[in-house]
């Protein structure tokens, strides 16, 4: 849980989140998938630190680089060159990709400025778009502008919202 006041999310909260996200994907018989950049696999490795994950998580892409989301899950060059790395195009396009580069039904994807450095005016620190393929459903993306209270606390707080994205696509929230 959050301590009273600061809003941090312990990790025991992401475990019981992964775990819950995990059930719901058994629970509807898909496997899932994440498309990472800002977190570095962070979201992967919540779900693969729980015992017998390997039934429901069928791969992870750390693409950090835009040659990796690219080449990995085929966001387009057009794509990155008119709204970014950090953006709901990019965002939608590697969660499609993952989907469509995996045997999973559910794929989370992140996209982000954790920091210190690399924020501007216009995409400050904190900025992070979030992509949700689910199979058979159009792409959903949304954004979120987390409290520069550093780099753990963004990549941690994504973590958590991409989770509770996957947990509410599939009826689970």
């Amino acid at each position: 849980m959050s301590e009273p006041g600061t809003g941090e999310v312990k990790q025991t909260e992401i475990g019981a989140l992964a775990d819950r996200f995990l059930k719901a994907c058994s629970h509807h018989g898909i496997l899932a998938a994440t498309a990472e950049s800002c977190t570095g696999g962070l979201i992967i490795a919540a779900m693969t630190d729980i015992p017998g994950s390997s039934s429901m998580v069928d791969r992870g892409f750390v693409t950090y680089s835009n040659e990796a989301k690219m080449d990995m899950l085929g966001v387009l060059p057009a794509t990155l060159e008119a709204h970014g790395a950090v953006s709901s195009e990019t965002a939608g396009e590697m969660a499609t990709g993952a989907l469509a580069r995996s045997r999973a039904g559910i794929a989370l994807a992140v996209t982000g400025i954790a920091g210190p450095d690399g924020g501007n005016a216009t995409k400050p620190v904190g900025l992070v778009w979030f992509g949700l393929a689910v199979e058979g459903k159009p792409v959903a993306t949304e954004k979120r502008l987390f409290e520069n209270r550093g780099r753990d606390f963004i990549r941690r707080e994504t973590v958590r919202h991409a989770l509770e994205m996957g947990l509410k696509a599939l009826g689970e929230d």
